[in-house]
């Protein structure tokens, strides 16, 4: 009979590393995914920090990209105002017949004062 109980204190002790093994395993498992998971929310942080950099960097950039429309359109304004001022091409033309039909009347007077 003793035989047997030392057999039976066998078993549990090696019932009991087993559990115990298996416990250290699963505390290391949990240890690995409790780093993996900090190491996740450390890096969606850090994804986070650099859009919102980037979004704000947008941002400024679409702001100075409207102000710079702004004044391009209000150029445009004063550059069509002023070209309504200037002659036109067919204008121009009838002045330079008008020009050529008067040149011998203008002669004709130069002549006469040289006279």
């Amino acid at each position: 009979m003793f035989f047997m109980v030392d057999e039976s204190i066998d078993y549990t002790g090696q019932f009991l590393g087993d559990i115990n093994m298996r416990i250290r395993d699963a505390e290391e498992k949990q240890r690995i995914l409790k780093e993996r998971v900090l190491l996740i929310g450390q890096n969606l942080v850090e994804i986070k920090e650099k859009n919102q950099e980037k979004i704000l960097e947008i941002k400024k950039d679409l702001e100075i990209i409207k102000q710079k429309i702004e004044r391009m359109a209000s150029f445009l304004e004063i550059i069509s105002g002023e070209f309504s001022k200037f002659a036109k091409k067919d204008d121009l033309e009838i002045l330079a017949k008008q020009v050529n039909m008067l040149k011998p009347f203008i002669k004709n007077s130069e002549k006469l004062k040289n006279k």
